[in-house]
């Protein structure tokens, strides 16, 4: 069995917003003390909407990563990558374009709706029709066995999953599989070898869930097979071939709930957001200029809360006694617009205080940057070489 390890992206297109924090970027910081967590700058991903427009994807791959350090993504406890600067995932891709079936790209529910939302962009590419397998080769090329997405993008995984029991199917039993799985069992040694045999046949033959944990136990803790032996005795255990891809599964979030400044989700296309570092200045300016409820038309009048989009700020930015102050003064006209902004205001830029402070740092010194990105991708790098010899070896590409 591999190593729980989480692989997630983002594709470089613009300043990340609160909309990105709430919504990846804490789950990210929190992930990286609990898994082995890789964290991609998806540029190619990038090139799928944005082939024509290249400048804002070269603009924004060092400020992302400012941003990812800024919000508290760690190098020290996750592996942080450019994805091409790591060849082996458009090796992966092509490889596993041979055994994919078209259809199962033509179904993906994304591909329709993204092509109606981006009706403006020739969208008629191999690229953007062939980008879940692309995805699907950034997890695999890991071995990552657990992806953090919004139920939109369960379906990715899926098709993910899909594709890595394909190719194990096609690959995973080699010609001398049994021959390479009893040789291994002798590298076991004596007494570890008969437990093994012992426990296999238990699991097979009478179906004991307990000898099959036992077994993977002992495999886990056997230290003298190599990372192929170990997986081709795993699957010689359950009655398999050897998993030479994971079948990956969703780590579901919760989608962000972080409204932009008209009330609708946060986002660069409605040009309604608060980047992470924004100023205190502009945070205040953005949010005095928000709309609030049309009833209002002057102080004195009465307005309601939930129609007003501040309403909205303060469900994520304050406390029950700060919204009771604002529904009490707001239906009474005890308190005027200026006056409710004001604690979503100070509550923003409190937020925002030390990922600016933290984000200094790299804006002073961008050697830091690139320092940090260029160690994860070598750390990178020698993951997914190790997953394509295994791969180019099942698929008979591994000549002497």
């Amino acid at each position: 069995m591999f190593a729980d390890r989480v692989l997630s992206g983002m594709r470089p297109t613009g300043a990340l917003h609160l909309g990105h924090y709430h919504g990846v970027l804490k789950n990210w910081a929190k992930l990286q003390s609990e898994y082995d967590c890789y964290f991609m700058v998806a540029d190619w991903h990038a090139l799928t909407t944005n082939y024509d427009n290249v400048q804002i994807i070269e603009n924004s791959v060092w400020e992302m990563v400012i941003d990812w350090l800024a919000a508290g993504v760690d190098p020290n406890q996750a592996t942080l990558f450019i994805q091409s600067r790591v060849p082996e995932h458009a090796e992966l891709h092509l490889l596993l374009s041979m055994v994919t079936p078209n259809g199962w790209l033509e179904r993906m529910p994304t591909y329709k709706d993204q092509q109606q939302q981006l009706s403006q962009k020739d969208l008629n590419t191999y690229g953007f029709l062939g980008y879940p397998l692309l995805q699907a080769a950034d997890i695999l090329i890991y071995r990552g066995n657990m992806v953090p997405v919004g139920e939109d993008q369960v379906p990715h995984v899926e098709f993910t999953r899909e594709i890595a029991r394909r190719f194990n199917h096609l690959f995973g039993k080699e010609p001398d599989y049994q021959q390479k799985a009893e040789a291994a069992i002798k590298k076991l040694g004596g007494k570890k070898g008969k437990l093994y045999d012992e426990l296999r046949t238990r699991y097979q033959q009478e179906g004991d869930s307990e000898a099959l944990e036992a077994g993977r136990a002992l495999l886990e803790d056997a230290q003298n097979l190599s990372l192929g032996d170990r997986e081709r005795l795993y699957g010689y255990l359950e009655g398999g071939g050897k998993m030479i891809l994971p079948e990956s599964q969703p780590l579901l979030t919760a989608a962000s709930k972080m409204p932009g400044l008209d009330g609708r989700k946060m986002s660069k296309s409605y040009q309604n957001t608060v980047t992470l570092r924004d100023t205190p200045e502009t945070v205040a300016k953005k949010v005095k200029q928000m709309p609030t409820d049309p009833s209002r038309v002057r102080r004195t009048d009465p307005g309601n809360p939930e129609k007003c989009p501040v309403w909205q700020l303060h469900q994520v930015y304050s406390d029950d006694q700060v919204k009771n102050w604002v529904q009490q003064g707001c239906t009474s006209a005890g308190i005027g617009c200026i006056e409710c902004k004001q604690p979503v205001i100070d509550s923003m830029v409190a937020e925002q205080k030390p990922m600016q402070e933290r984000a200094q740092m790299y804006q002073d010194d961008p050697t830091l940057v690139r320092n940090i990105i260029a160690d994860g991708c070598e750390r990178a790098r020698k993951v997914a070489q190790e997953t394509m010899r295994d791969v180019r070896e099942a698929m008979g590409l591994l000549y002497s």
